[in-house]
């Protein structure tokens, strides 16, 4: 069994459960190894991915999530309401489960979109209208999510 998956998992599990009493320390000793032991692929790892990058994109990702509010905020507040709700059928060089599952989420966390289904090369993603799909559509982040994970891991 590898030791850093246990860690990482129980690192997570304190963080999330922000308890550090005895017992539940010790439970997320034990369901990190259980974890770990039933389904050893499944574990985190961290090699593939690059924390370097990381600094740059998670403060991006923030600033656009304020900046998809403020629309958002602004295209509620209107009278009108001048939504156009569309289906985008996005397409990506984005292949490892990792490239695809931060792509997803940083669409999801940002208002305005949602993704709805993901598939290798493509994600199915609603927009409230056409401003709200911007870096999608002009593949900013795409590049910024590729750059989170080596070469290798997207070749495969």
């Amino acid at each position: 069994m590898k030791i850093f998956p246990v860690i990482t998992l129980f690192f997570l599990w304190l963080v999330l459960s922000a308890s550090y009493e005895l017992i539940h320390v010790v439970m997320g000793i034990v369901i990190a190894a259980i974890l770990v032991w039933i389904n050893p692929k499944a574990a985190p790892s961290t090699r593939k991915f690059s924390w370097l990058s990381a600094i740059g994109y998670i403060p991006w990702l923030f600033a656009k999530v304020l900046k998809s509010g403020f629309h958002v905020s602004k295209l509620i507040l209107d009278p009108a309401l001048p939504i156009k709700p569309e289906l985008l059928h996005h397409k990506t060089n984005l292949r490892s489960d990792g490239e695809l599952v931060v792509l997803g989420n940083s669409i999801t966390l940002t208002p305005g979109t949602i993704t709805i289904e993901v598939a290798p090369g493509e994600l199915i993603v609603h927009s409230i209208d056409a401003p709200s799909q911007g870096d999608l559509v002009s593949g900013i982040l795409d590049n910024k999510i590729g750059r989170l994970f080596p070469m290798e891991e997207r070749d495969k």
